[in-house]
């Protein structure tokens, strides 16, 4: 594992609220800045999000806008939250509550539930399959252990979906979902489950939100007091809300408006679940005069694989596709995505193994790669491939690393040196903490060097390893800190479930590795009846599979390698054939008809609600209109020259030249291909308009503030007929 930077692992806390604000691109500042009334934030993958939305929180309580008991982040997983949490106490935005809707709605439940329903709160059960299995074993039904999950699947769907067990038939059907037995059948079952629940006294987590909808709903006095202490909201991957936490949040906010959702429904990969795009594409219809913020700058990804990304979703259809977000690297050029063709599956595992060990031996952390596949169920192979190269890996979804047995015994052995330290032997030679930190953790089975092989005592090294590395990068970023400002890190750590990375490369499935990215990525199995997988049928599921796969393309940063295998089994019949996806993507195919309408570029929409007391009115840009003929333009390229493509062009075609040989030039010195430097048809924009001065230049779409920093001067000279003033491309 490569040490962080200290300013990156342990930053100092900015000076002051305007100091927050430092760093941020201009429409991850208008987010940080739009503390009052509804804002979208449509946020690309890899734009920033997670930034822009904690610099806003920060900013407002640092400039005491917001008071931070007042304000409620909420998102979608555990780690999510926790690092949203960790990112706030660096900003020095304490006392913010950032949670799960679950772990909201439970903490307001539990505080609650002696007033509004009295007596003691149910036990919240943390798996409910035991349970679907016993009230199966009620209802006289034989489930295997598939049916038995899908049935658990089902009966969760109906519940965030807000459908009681009398309609499933009739919601499923509406849904076009696939019941893994008859849907009256179900019904029963789910009849069954929820008898069972009552009868022993214990709820699960969907109760959790269920319950707390009732009580906000049916308690005027309690939903006064919940909205009382909280006052803003922020939601974080908004395209994931299901009906019912939907209906939660409308509970929290009442008549209030200060709300900010942020999603994007390119990533929308969890509609099985019951999660909808449909409450952020309709959030403007719902507040009206709304801020819309389009976050499309991405730092994380490469151009080769921005484009791959961008091209996935230029051939997909549907509502989601028509908003979708058309990402503009921000990065360097990089390599472009490999495919790669094998036999047979154990090949394809066996090829990405080899190429993993030579790029860890070439200087590639092992942490900063990936494998992502489809189905948990292509694990196996991969795991196998990669001991046999003795290669370190991780699997994604196991527990969490605070939750590990190792590290909670190197807690409290840490714990127990920091209080008693000074009588300890083991720490007679410890001159400094990461030295300590390594006396201890060798009690507990760390050495400098890890074992041999593979498996449960390989992991649990690497969890010993990654609390030595920790240690080192707090003592560089804090000279003199002690074993117990160490302790005093982790418990932070572990409270906002900030965990330090484990060394290993990556296994994940697809979904597993929403909202995290690596360096390189493999992205396997990428065959027809994988990718899209064989059950998916109608054209909305078949998107959420295209969907799936550019979120697989996103996660990489620099490397993307894409591969398939024509047969399952060494020695089976060479059926398959690569994704359909990949057509027109990948060298020598051809696209599938898809839309080929303009995508969706950056920028803000303020919304205007009049005076006060005024009906509110939808906020809308003000239309782009030809310059020559006068027609609405809608077009991204005819946006681009303001005028109609067909329209008469007055370019100066001397000056287009140029500019075009000032681009190249440009783009040579900084390694990038031309048009990330401008693209032909700024050039052309530029070449009609003849700009003469900053704010002319600026006004021509595709000049972004940093591009206007960096080439403005050598552009303006240009059009005024000098040679440029500078070496350009410095930002």
């Amino acid at each position: 594992m490569t040490a962080a930077t200290p300013s990156t692992l342990f930053p100092q806390a900015p000076e002051s609220a305007d100091a927050v604000l430092e760093g941020l691109d201009p429409e991850q500042r208008e987010v940080a800045t739009a503390l009052h009334g509804p804002v979208c934030v449509l946020a690309g993958a890899g734009t920033g999000k997670t930034r822009a939305i904690t610099h806003r929180i920060a900013y407002g309580v640092r400039a005491g806008i917001l008071q931070p008991s007042s304000v409620l982040a909420v998102t979608f997983t555990s780690r999510a939250a926790g690092e949203m949490r960790g990112r706030l106490r660096q900003l020095g935005a304490h006392g913010v509550q950032a949670r799960t809707f679950h772990s909201a709605a439970l903490r307001q439940l539990q505080y609650f539930w002696p007033k509004a329903i009295g007596g003691g709160m149910p036990r919240l059960v943390d798996r409910k399959i035991q349970l679907v299995a016993d009230a199966a074993a009620a209802c006289g039904t034989r489930l295997d252990r598939n049916e038995l999950r899908d049935v658990t699947a089902e009966i969760e769907w109906s519940k965030v979906t807000q459908t009681v067990p009398a309609d499933y038939p009739y919601a499923a059907a509406k849904a076009g979902r696939e019941a893994p037995r008859d849907p009256a059948e179900i019904a029963h079952l789910y009849a069954a489950y929820e008898d069972l629940k009552r009868d022993r006294a214990v709820i699960d987590f969907e109760d959790v939100l269920l319950l707390t909808v009732a009580v906000l709903q049916d308690r005027h006095d309690v939903a006064e007091q919940v909205r009382a202490q909280y006052q803003h909201f922020v939601v974080d991957e908004y395209q994931d809300v299901s009906p019912l936490q939907q209906r939660l949040l409308e509970l929290w906010l009442g008549d209030r408006d200060n709300l900010c959702v942020v999603g994007d429904a390119g990533q929308t990969i969890y509609s099985f679940t019951g999660a909808t795009p449909d409450h952020l594409l309709d959030f403007c219809a719902r507040h009206p005069g709304a801020t819309v913020v389009k976050l499309v700058r991405d730092y994380r990804s490469t151009p080769q694989v921005v484009r791959l990304a961008n091209g996935l979703l230029a051939q997909a259809r549907g509502r989601a596709a028509d908003h979708r977000l058309e990402l503009v690297s921000q990065r360097p050029a990089g390599p472009e995505p490999g495919y790669t063709e094998y036999t047979d599956e154990p090949a394809e595992a066996e090829g990405a193994a080899r190429r993993i060990r030579e790029l860890i031996d070439a200087g590639v952390p092992a942490a900063e790669i990936a494998v992502l596949f489809r189905t948990n169920a292509q694990s196996e192979t991969y795991e196998q491939a990669l001991a046999d190269a003795g290669v370190p890996y991780q699997l994604r979804g196991a527990e969490r690393f605070f939750d590990r047995p190792e590290v909670r015994k190197a807690g409290v052995a840490l714990r127990g040196a920091a209080r008693f330290g000074g009588n300890d032997s083991l720490l007679d030679d410890a001159v400094d903490l990461p030295s300590q930190v390594r006396a201890v953790l060798s009690g507990e089975g760390w050495t400098s060097e890890p074992p041999a092989g593979s498996g449960a005592v390989r992991e649990r090294w690497e969890s010993l390893a990654a609390l030595v590395n920790l240690a080192h990068d707090l003592a560089a970023a804090r000279p003199g800190a002690t074993l117990g400002d160490f302790v005093t890190e982790l418990d932070e750590r572990a409270g906002a479930q900030h965990a330090p990375t484990v060394q290993g490369v990556t296994l994940a499935s697809l979904h597993a590795a929403k909202g995290l990215e690596w360096d390189v990525v493999f992205l396997v199995g990428v065959a027809e009846g994988m990718l899209p997988i064989t059950y998916a049928r109608t054209d909305e599921q078949i998107e959420e599979e295209r969907r799936l796969l550019y979120v697989g393309v996103t996660r990489a940063r620099e490397r993307l390698h894409v591969s398939w295998a024509l047969s399952r089994s060494p020695g089976g019949r060479a059926n398959r054939r690569p994704s359909r996806f990949l057509d027109g993507l990948r060298p020598g195919t051809t696209p599938t008809a898809g839309r080929t309408g303009p995508a969706g570029g950056g920028g803000v929409e303020r919304g205007s609600a009049g005076g006060p007391g005024a009906a509110p009115r939808r906020a809308q840009r003000t239309p782009a209109r030809c310059r020559v003929c006068g027609r609405t333009l809608t077009d991204a390229g005819e946006m681009k020259l303001m005028r109609c493509e067909d329209c008469p062009s007055d370019m100066d075609e001397g000056l287009y030249e140029r500019l075009r040989a000032w681009r190249a030039v440009q783009a040579e010195r900084s390694g990038q291909p031309d048009f990330c430097v401008f693209t032909d048809r700024t050039l052309v924009a530029i070449a009609e308009a003849q700009p003469e001065s900053p704010a002319e230049l600026s006004r021509i779409p595709g000049v972004l503030s940093r591009k206007l920093r960096s080439y403005g001067a050598d552009v303006l000279a240009i059009c005024a007929g000098r040679e440029p003033v500078g070496d350009g491309g410095s930002d």
